[in-house]
């Protein structure tokens, strides 16, 4: 029992830290803050270039949307007219008479 003994009394537990540490070591410095700054920087740009892009996506679908729906209105419009002159035609309002000469 003794070895333990001696062991389990000279063998400290936790780990004591060294009490001088360089701050130079474990800050980043001016040169980390550029970074960073530079970094932050970009993202703003980007995230503003990314919401102009999107603004503009979205003003060229609802312009296209409308386009479409005037094409659709003008298809719808001269369907119509197609029909009333295929209509005009069957009731015999467009045809000239024969010329009796001619038969």
């Amino acid at each position: 029992m003794q070895p333990l003994t001696w062991i389990a009394t000279n063998t400290p537990f936790v780990p004591s830290p060294s009490p001088s540490v360089n701050p130079d070591n474990v800050t980043p410095g001016v040169a980390g803050f550029i970074a960073i700054a530079v970094i932050a920087l970009a993202v703003v740009f980007l995230l503003i270039d990314m919401i102009r892009r999107i603004r503009r996506g979205r003003y060229r679908a609802e312009i296209a949307e409308q386009l479409d729906a005037e094409e659709a209105e003008e298809a719808a419009a001269r369907a119509a007219e197609e029909a009333a002159a295929v209509d005009g035609d069957a009731t015999g309002d467009d045809v000239t008479p024969e010329d009796p000469a001619k038969g």
